[in-house]
């Protein structure tokens, strides 16, 4: 599927998914770093809406691969997931606490429903938004994968359809009764179909089903000329438009990697892939330090955006080599020392660098 010269640890990436993952902390960064310079691009929002699918599909793959228990599976994601959101609450809170966020008001209830996760309503606010705003997707992200891990525990041809299930009811189920309750409100929505079409898209890669090249050529296609027609026709849009736009992206660009050598190396979309969640989460900061300062001394607001845009990168790529990668080579040596030490106790002549 790559050439022989790549690395056999590239040959485990789809590469055609990592810059997806680019794209979509791209345009959530461009979305709010137009939003502060005065500029529309609501558009930009729809990035979640491709990670949804993204994360469906990957989970998908990844148990089908190489099955885990619903623990393992749950306690890897939490590794993966809370302690950089964690860290950047608690600079959220600190921020606040010292008067940089006049708006944000802060209680005890709020910031412990942020940390683990339970959709609230926020006091500053009203909206079911946690202290760190864009970490509501990390309630959706954290409800699904408690769902798919129970049902792990079902058998491997069930277990989609059980998924799909429970999610298209709670649709059904939000479209029928009317609440302000905030887990019903959030858990109800058809967003969360995304990470079934995720998953389904994550099955059929994996059977022998490959659809012809041009026609995953034409969803890509498709997909980015409906983003683009919604965005400079100023076109409303929810998940019901957005979802099917990522499924087809999604599904276009994981079917390329099975034609030929696939999607190609490139550098720098790989880098900006690996570091899209520490972008995602701290990109705000920056772009809020960049808009003051560049309202402050009258820069035009093309500059602003520019500049907020490079900011809110700069910062989500200095968190990822400083924060993310220390703290997964971390956990990658302590699961290499876990799977050395049964077979040093069958062999204890057996050295460590072997």
């Amino acid at each position: 599927m790559t050439s022989p010269a790549i690395p056999e640890a590239r040959r485990e990436t789809l590469y055609g998914i990592q810059y997806l993952r680019a794209f979509a902390a791209l345009a959530v960064l461009a979305f709010h770093a137009a939003e502060r310079s005065g500029y529309a691009f609501a558009i930009g929002a729809a990035g979640v809406d491709v990670f949804f699918v993204i994360s469906g599909f990957i989970m998908w793959v990844i148990v089908e691969r190489r099955p885990v228990s619903p623990g393992h599976f749950l306690r890897e994601r939490i590794r993966r997931i809370v302690p950089i959101y964690w860290l950047a609450t608690g600079v959220m809170v600190a921020g606040a606490l010292a008067g940089l966020f006049p708006n944000l008001v802060l209680t005890a209830s709020h910031i412990f429903a942020s940390l683990f996760f339970v959709p609230t309503r926020s006091p500053s606010t009203g909206e079911l938004w946690p202290v760190l705003v864009q970490g509501w997707t990390l309630n959706y992200e954290m409800f699904f994968y408690a769902v798919f891990a129970s049902c792990l525990l079902l058998p491997g041809r069930v277990r989609l359809a059980v998924v799909a299930a429970i999610f298209v009811s709670l649709v059904a189920l939000g479209f029928m009764v009317e609440s302000d309750n905030a887990l019903f409100a959030t858990y109800t929505r058809p967003i969360i179909l995304e990470f079934v079409a995720g998953m389904m898209i994550g099955r059929l890669w994996l059977s022998r089903h490959v659809p012809p090249r041009w026609l995953a050529l034409a969803l890509i296609v498709a997909a980015f000329a409906g983003f683009a027609a919604i965005g400079i026709l100023k076109l409303p849009f929810d998940e019901w438009t957005c979802g099917p736009l990522a499924a087809a992206l999604v599904y276009g660009t994981a079917f390329l990697e099975k034609h030929g050598r696939g999607v190609p190396f490139a550098k720098v979309p790989a880098l900006l892939g690996s570091a899209s969640y520490s972008i995602y989460l701290w990109h705000t900061f920056a772009i809020s330090v960049a808009a003051k300062a560049g309202g402050a001394v009258g820069l035009a607001p093309p500059i602003i955006f520019v500049t907020s845009m490079c900011a809110g990168l700069a910062a989500g790529l200095c968190a990822y080599v400083v924060c993310e990668q220390p703290l997964l080579r971390s956990r990658g040596k302590l699961l290499a020392q876990r799977r050395l030490l049964p077979s040093m106790r069958r062999n204890p002549l057996r050295a460590p660098s072997d």
